[in-house]
């Protein structure tokens, strides 16, 4: 491999990598470009050039594990999520486009000019955190997630990206923001059933089966949130949560009869149902 040039390197990848990428060419240049410690402009400024022995090797064990379906954000060890690059790893999920979506209607519900208190509900990676606090840098964060695993992981993303205003707190749901109230809670729990097989297949079976699967609708994490969530919300307060595609009914459902108002569903660029949103009238 070490003789071939860049370019042949990845015509050849690409090739392979079909039978198991829907962006194969994608997959290739961005495991290159980590093995040789270049931009993935390099790949396209030289192409002529080869690989010296030991970035081949690189490239090499990571397109064999990219293969086997292994995710390239867990081979490269990171993630770009609103322009943030995060680091991701198999006690994370790995954070997805759709999820972009409750991030602009979180966004759309807080204003930027003054102090606010948000919650982050299963934070992971501290994607949604991280990303509100870059844009509403008024606020005061708490994000919280069961795992301490996945909180070591989203606190070195904000030290890394110097964001100092989220908090990050180990327990379940709402549990670690006992006596506080918020103006808005979001979450992107997980919501698979347990009766879907498609966790177990592909590349969502390097994920962790926590963040993804919750009891045998889906909807276990959901029921638990949105009962939760009213005692922690200020008046007039928000609750925004990510969804299955195929819950977009149920979902705005649990929050009306939990007595929420103004309650709204978004779709994702596919056209698909995946944020609900409810207002929490107070009393």
């Amino acid at each position: 491999m070490s003789a071939a040039s860049l370019r042949d390197l990845l015509v050849d990848a690409t090739q392979r990598l079909a039978v198991v990428s829907d962006t194969p060419r994608l997959d290739a240049e961005l495991l290159l470009a980590a093995a040789l410690e270049r931009p993935r402009s390099y790949l396209h400024a030289w192409p002529e050039r080869t690989a010296e022995p030991e970035p081949a090797a690189r490239f090499a064990a990571g397109l064999d594990r990219r293969l086997t379906g292994e995710p390239v954000a867990y081979l490269l060890g990171l993630r770009e999520f609103w322009s943030l690059a995060l680091e991701v790893t198999p006690d994370t999920l790995i954070p997805r486009p759709e999820t972009e979506l409750l991030v602009e209607r979180a966004l759309a519900r807080l204003p930027d000019d003054q102090p606010l208190d948000v919650a982050d509900l299963g934070t992971g990676s501290g994607a949604i955190a991280l990303a509100l606090a870059m844009e509403r840098p008024l606020a005061r964060i708490i994000a919280t997630d069961y795992s301490p695993v996945a909180l070591d992981v989203a606190r070195r993303n904000a030290q890394r990206l110097n964001i100092g205003s989220v908090e990050f707190r180990q327990g379940d749901w709402c549990a670690p923001l006992a006596g506080e109230h918020f103006n808005l809670i979001a979450a992107n729990p997980p919501y698979v059933a347990a009766t879907d097989p498609r966790w177990r297949e592909g590349a969502l079976r390097f994920e962790p089966p926590a963040a993804l699967v919750s009891g045998p609708d889906g909807l276990d994490a959901l029921h638990a949130i949105i009962n939760q969530a009213p005692a922690y919300l200020r008046p007039g307060g928000w609750l925004v949560l990510e969804h299955g595609y195929d819950q977009g009914e149920r979902v705005p459902a649990l929050l009306r009869e939990r007595g929420f108002d103004a309650v709204s569903d978004d779709h994702d660029a596919a056209g698909l149902p995946r944020i609900s949103s409810g207002r929490w009238p107070g009393s």
